[in-house]
């Protein structure tokens, strides 16, 4: 992937929680240097040209101060870009507005520990199948929701879709890091979570309200606009 444009802005593009085959996963766009949008409007721009679900401004690579976007509007924490820059950067500590985030490396997984009221509001709405959750159709804008159903409650495997309702292009979320830290913190117990087409998020509740949350990520490429 390698496309050319006017402003030479490097934007690295990831999958993250990938499932065990390397597929799916939710796309991230990472601009390495910060100092090439130096404002939140001219950020606020290339993430909506982008169209990805979110798209990360790295601020400082040393200490891990990042700035994350929707193709809408800002955000103070994220699940997925804070996965995949701690990833792609090799960061022990990442730092969105929200607050600082550790970060830890376990084979093939890389895991954030964060804090379920640092993440946006959602609506948690569970369902009494998995294939009830698959079966639903994208619904209007208005209510962010995250779908969700047991496939093994014994087990902690979920089963759930993710759908902001911005009406900015994202009708469905790939993989919502932040939901699942929200489900993890209500449920109170470890989860495997597929999302999406296939995509794989695992969570761990922590002491003192720390969430962990944990996948795989891969490097796509690069474009340059």
């Amino acid at each position: 992937m390698n496309t050319t444009g006017e402003t030479g802005t490097e934007i690295d593009v990831l999958r993250v929680f990938c499932a065990g085959d390397g597929r799916h996963g939710n796309a991230l766009g990472v601009v390495r240097d910060g100092r090439t949008h130096p404002d939140e409007s001219s950020r606020q721009a290339l993430a909506k040209e982008l169209g990805f679900s979110e798209t990360v401004f790295v601020d400082d690579p040393e200490r891990g101060v990042v700035d994350i976007y929707t193709p809408g509007l800002r955000l103070p924490f994220a699940g997925h870009p804070l996965v995949g820059t701690a990833w792609l950067l090799d960061l022990e500590v990442i730092c969105p507005p929200a607050g600082e985030v550790w970060v830890r490396g376990d084979g093939e997984f890389t895991w954030i520990e964060a804090r379920a009221e640092w993440a946006p509001p959602r609506t948690l709405r569970q369902y009494g199948t998995a294939a009830e959750v698959e079966a639903l159709e994208v619904p209007p804008p208005g209510e962010w929701i995250y779908a969700w159903a047991w496939e093994e409650e014994a087990a902690g495997r979920i089963r759930a879709r993710a759908f902001p309702g911005r009406g900015d292009g994202i009708d469905e979320d790939e993989a919502t890091g932040a939901a699942a830290l929200l489900l993890t913190a209500e449920l109170g117990r470890a989860l495997n979570i597929t999302q999406g087409r296939g995509s794989q998020l695992l969570t761990a509740p922590g002491p003192d309200g720390i969430v962990e949350l944990g996948g795989r990520v891969r490097l796509e490429g690069t474009l340059t606009r």
